[in-house]
């Protein structure tokens, strides 16, 4: 067994090895080819910007490749100068990465611009150049801060999704034009009248228009059309060309290659005869060839390009059968809130009555009897208060039911039948499959099983499942029912929480705080400090049994209000004596940022944002005192960076300035900056009366 683990161990470390050499080898060779490329005026900027827009070690490899490729172009004063704009880019690169500001793009692009017209400036003045060399210096600067941008974003995108369709179109743009710069190197070569890299262009224009889409072929034709054409000083008619060409064959897109093929040939014949030239001809010659290429691609080519860009087919939901379920749902709602109110109405009378009768025996019963028939009054009063506000809990679940199936905007069946093919490889037989597409783009793959299933442990299941929906999932996570379990993936999210926790109990032994950290499996990270009254194995198990009943619901589809309902009221009925917790929450969408803040009692919570403090306080009820509470609630929005702190009161009690000088020598890392906080807490605490002291620090990281 150890030797099985061992080697797996070895076998992770060699891929990841193997992951970074390949990651260091594309910014090299990548570095390499674009400092080959020049645009207008000879200026070849590339190989200075990827430079500067590289983070995590990159930046080295893309800076050697960068400046073997301008050694090649001749040892001349000009690209001695860009040899030596690479050296302050790398060097800022590399402050940059140390002090972690990376996620701010106006740093790269402030290094890459600086290098290129720091030696500019040199360069002209020392030969003493013309009015022209300045203005030419200028665009220079501005052309490497575009592409610097385009860079950085292109690095950062999640290239893990593979899923062009659902990417931003800023981002999407970026990654064309990064993409496109390679082009620049090789737009000089010709062979008579035929331009190899325009055909491959006009090749990719039609594959992108017919297999991907509108947008992003339009897209694609202006960026290349712009990027060739500034070699050879065309670039108003090859974006005319290609552009409008791509603009009439996006109107058969959808149509057979031929349509696609023929409507973009016809409008480059156009532009070829118009033009009445060498480039007339030459642009008649590429397209033709291109065209072609595009119409003659392999059966099974296009088959493999058809699957690369598939997410299924969009099948918008029936819209009468989900109005007709929404519906229902919110009846069945209405109708237990309408149950729940009968059932208070009923209680009340109940009570009514039994008051009247043991007023009425008041006489003949002793003090002590009267007493006694007065608790079992109240807690039977209690029990069936209980009874209603279960009524009402159902309600809301149905309620955020109803709203789920609201917001679902396409079921993919296509994916549904690709994945149900799949499992059965793996020997599992579903009872249904859902493939849903929210009104956000996010897609979530729930399979319904018999629990005789077996083979849900392959790690390959999520791998291969993202493929058919050429999308990147999260590890999916399995839900036991009695006779059913339920296997359910998420698309993974654009961030990630990093999270560490510490804890302290005032008593030694058990801790009067409960700390949980879920996650529900649709792009949210939920983080929960329940604290029981007091101290101790009393407090231990009220803030246990707040925070586990809390974290099973919200995993069971509850929404947090009903969940609290829940809480609260078992809280009411657990014990005769008085039975509470204070329940803190931060509900954390990883794909947006959003953070939202629930309290029942709780203490602020802290919002870290560009090193300054923001405290989040509200006022509420703790669970388990009165009926009919509710979560205190607050929204805030966390940037790349930007962290949450949730605490104790034992902690919070120490104030918020003690808090902030704390912060401020603070350790990095997310479990440090948590183990230390609470080791100055109890620091501050020792020779004073502490209470039970819990911490969770959390970090929103890129995921």
């Amino acid at each position: 067994m150890e030797v099985k683990i061992k080697e797996k161990i070895e076998e992770n470390v060699k891929s990841e090895v193997l992951k970074k050499a390949g990651k260091f080898a594309a910014y090299f060779f990548a570095g390499l080819i674009i400092s080959l490329g020049s645009a207008i005026g000879g200026i070849k900027p590339f190989g200075v910007a990827l430079t500067a827009a590289g983070r995590k070690k990159g930046y080295i490899f893309s800076a050697a490749g960068a400046i073997i490729g301008y050694l090649l172009l001749g040892f001349n004063a000009q690209n001695i100068r860009y040899i030596c704009a690479v050296l302050p880019a790398t060097l800022g690169a590399f402050v940059i990465d140390k002090c972690d500001i990376y996620h701010k793009p106006i740093f790269p692009i402030a290094t890459g611009t600086a290098a290129i017209l720091s030696t500019g400036l040199f360069v002209n003045i020392k030969l003493a150049a013309e009015a022209q060399a300045y203005f030419l210096l200028l665009a220079e600067t501005m052309l490497t801060a575009g592409v610097t941008y385009c860079y950085y974003k292109s690095i950062n995108a999640n290239f893990k999704q593979m899923r062009f369709k659902a990417l931003p179109i800023t981002e999407l743009t970026c990654i064309l034009i990064s993409i496109s710069t390679l082009f620049l190197t090789l737009g000089n070569i010709s062979l008579w009248k035929f331009h190899p890299i325009r055909i491959v262009a006009i090749s990719l224009i039609l594959i992108t228009l017919h297999y991907e889409g509108e947008r992003q072929g339009l897209i694609l034709s202006l960026i290349l059309g712009f990027v060739l054409g500034v070699y050879d000083k065309d670039i108003l008619f090859l974006c005319g060309a290609f552009g409008f060409s791509a603009l009439t064959a996006s109107l058969f897109s959808k149509a057979s290659i031929f349509a696609t093929g023929g409507a973009f040939f016809a409008s480059i014949t156009f532009f070829s005869i118009a033009s009445g030239d060498d480039v007339g001809l030459s642009l008649f010659l590429d397209g033709l060839v291109g065209t072609l290429f595009f119409i003659l691609l392999p059966t099974g080519l296009t088959d493999k390009i058809e699957d690369f860009f598939d997410i299924g087919t969009d099948l918008p939901p029936d819209g009468t059968l989900r109005q007709n379920l929404v519906l229902k749902l919110r009846f069945a709602s209405n109708a237990m809130a309408a149950i729940s109110d009968s059932v208070d109405e009923v209680r009340e009378r109940i009570n009514d009555v039994t008051r009247r009768q043991n007023e009425a025996l008041r006489d003949t019963m002793s003090n002590e009897e009267y007493i006694t028939k007065e608790i079992i009054l109240e807690k039977t009063n209690q029990i069936r208060m209980v009874a209603s506000d279960q009524f009402i809990s159902i309600s809301g679940m149905l309620n955020d039911l109803a709203k789920e199936f609201d917001e679902a905007e396409i079921f993919d069946g296509n994916a549904s039948n690709k994945i149900r093919r799949l499992l059965g490889e793996y020997e599992i037989y579903p009872t249904n499959i859902s493939a849903i597409v929210d009104k956000y783009g996010r897609m979530r793959v729930e399979i319904l099983l018999s629990s005789s299933n077996a083979n849900l442990t392959n790690i390959e299941l999520k791998n291969e499942i993202g493929k058919i929906c050429n999308r990147y999932f999260d590890m999916g996570r399995i839900t036991n029912f009695k006779t059913e379990t339920m296997l359910s993936f998420s698309e993974k999210p654009n961030y990630s929480l990093e999270v560490g926790f510490a804890q302290y109990s005032a008593e030694g032994e058990l801790c009067g705080d409960t700390v949980k950290i879920i996650n529900d499996n649709k792009g949210h990270s939920i983080l929960i400090i329940s604290d029981g009254m007091g101290k101790g194995s009393r407090a231990a198990l009220d803030g246990a049994m707040g925070a586990g009943l809390l974290s099973k619901l919200i995993n069971s589809g509850f929404g947090f209000d009903s969940a609290l309902k829940i809480v609260n009221s078992a809280l009411l009925v657990k014990s005769n004596d008085e039975s509470l917790a204070t329940l803190d929450i931060a509900n954390i969408d990883l794909f947006t940022g959003k953070c939202e803040l629930f309290k029942a009692g709780a203490p602020a919570s802290y919002i870290i944002k560009d090193g300054r403090l923001t405290k989040c306080e509200l006022t509420s009820m703790p669970a388990g005192i009165l009926r009919g509470i509710e979560f205190a609630k607050r929204t805030a929005v966390l940037s790349l960076g930007d962290s949450i702190i949730l605490m104790s009161d034992g902690i919070t009690d120490l104030g918020e300035r003690w808090l902030k000088d704390i912060i401020s020598g603070m350790p990095q890392g997310v479990q440090e900056g948590a183990d230390y906080i609470l080791d100055c807490a109890k620091e501050e605490m020792k020779n004073k009366k502490a209470d039970d002291m819990s911490i969770i620090f959390a970090r929103l990281e890129r995921n």
